[in-house]
């Protein structure tokens, strides 16, 4: 189903007090510099509590970009413009707000969802980043229903600083004190390097991608943790999580589905984005901002087989290796940039297939309350990768969901194989009910 929408208003939210002189000049951090050029999208879908019940949409509004205009005023980068791949300069220039009328039903959206269709509601391509490092889309539904679509540019944070600033700014509108402010202290943890010869933009495309919303039911995700616990030696190990069953099945499958192992001149890797603020000692804070994250690669040999015996084992080693001595070498010397530009040029010379998997699963989605109730459900538009896979839980708890991109004829692949098929709630086939 396409959606249609029209723009009715836009103006810019500056933070509600001036920028101190010396927080003017925000150092992207290492971690930045590497990560792709491309918007985070968040979308939190709201409807009345009480049937027939309507929303002072105006009122909303206003109060949206009173408390963001409050909320500006702590996380100061996001009301700065990006300055190449070096700095944010905090001149309070403000964050675009639009307002939008969405020309069907909360309904259509939730009960089948499509995440390129969700792109509609937020305020930027994603693909097109530019200075601007924060955009919301305030959208207004024909049943009364209401959507803030949000837009945060990779290059200052990852998903759980997102999270963070979300949550923090819905308590502001509730009318509750920030308590734990957020923490700027990426540049000073990991310097800034000078990455020429590295190109953070590699595998952005929105060419001939196909992007999909799958549910695991709790009882298939527990069949599949105990095929995968088979492999293991459960007297030294503990069984298989969520994320690596699922990880280990979808990508059995993809490679089945696709023959990616008949492809004798590729090698194959499965990442594991990781949040690196546990991994320092002492941890980081939640509400550390920036960039604190790396990829875990796990690389399979072209004989493992359809089934991939022993690959929840092989990606549990390669997430073990990221900790406190690999945060230390990563703060310390250049072997990260050397590696990821590695890979890189196996990556462009075609060599190199992955798959690449990141993990929304207990991230505090569902907890952004404005003061009108928590989110009906949240919603993640269509990323511009390949090969990728973002899981989040369903708002019941009784399931995850993944949100998987590939190939257009990939995807048909994939879903033309009956065992996978056999696991999943495919798109269109459950309503949304939560």
């Amino acid at each position: 189903m396409e959606i249609a929408v029209e723009i009715t208003s836009r103006e810019t939210v500056k933070p509600s007090s001036p920028t101190p002189d010396h927080l003017r000049h925000y150092r992207l951090s290492f971690l930045d510099q590497i990560s792709p050029p491309v918007y985070n999208p968040y979308v939190l879908f709201y409807t009345p509590q009480n049937e027939g019940d309507q929303f002072n949409i105006d009122g909303i509004s206003s109060k949206l970009k009173a408390s963001l205009s409050c909320i500006l005023a702590h996380f100061y980068p996001l009301a700065g413009r990006l300055k190449g791949n070096v700095s944010v300069e905090c001149d309070d220039e403000g964050v675009p707000y639009s307002e939008a009328i969405i020309k069907c039903r909360v309904s259509d959206f939730t009960e089948n969802p499509d995440p390129t269709e969700l792109r509609k509601l937020v305020p930027f391509a994603l693909d097109a980043i530019g200075e601007t490092t924060l955009g919301v889309q305030f959208n207004r539904f024909d049943c009364g229903g209401i959507a803030v679509g949000i837009c945060v540019s990779h290059k200052i944070l990852d998903a759980l600083s997102l999270v963070t600033f979300v949550k923090m700014w819905a308590a502001v509108c509730h009318g509750e004190e920030i308590l734990t402010p957020p923490q700027f202290a990426s540049a000073e943890l990991f310097p800034p390097k000078n990455i020429s010869g590295y190109e953070p933009s590699i595998g952005i495309t929105r060419d001939n991608i196909a992007t999909k919303r799958f549910i695991f039911k709790t009882d298939k995700i527990e069949t599949l943790k105990a095929r995968y616990s088979k492999e293991m030696d459960l007297d030294q190990n503990r069984p298989p999580s969520r994320v690596e069953a699922l990880s280990a099945f979808i990508w059995s499958r993809f490679a089945r589905s696709t023959g990616v192992y008949s492809e004798r001149s590729k090698t194959c890797a499965v990442i594991h984005a990781v949040n690196l603020r546990t991994k320092f000692d002492p941890p980081l804070p939640p509400h550390s901002f920036g960039n604190f994250y790396r990829v875990a690669m796990t690389f399979l040999p072209m004989d493992s087989g359809e089934e991939c015996y022993g690959l929840v084992a092989k990606m549990r080693e390669s997430v073990s290796r990221i900790d406190k001595g690999y945060v230390e070498r990563l703060r310390e010397g250049d072997e990260h940039l050397n590696f990821i530009k590695q890979n890189a040029e196996v990556y462009l010379k075609g060599e190199l297939l992955t798959m690449n998997f990141t993990s929304l699963c207990r991230f505090p989605v569902y907890e952004s309350d404005f003061g009108w109730g928590n989110p009906t459900w949240f919603g993640s538009p269509a990323l511009t990768f390949q090969n990728l896979v973002v899981f989040m839980d369903t708002k019941s708890g009784d399931g995850v969901e993944a949100h998987i991109s590939l190939r257009v004829e990939d995807m048909a692949a994939l879903e033309s194989d009956e065992e996978f098929m056999e696991f999943v709630i495919s798109p269109g086939k459950e309503h949304f009910s939560e």
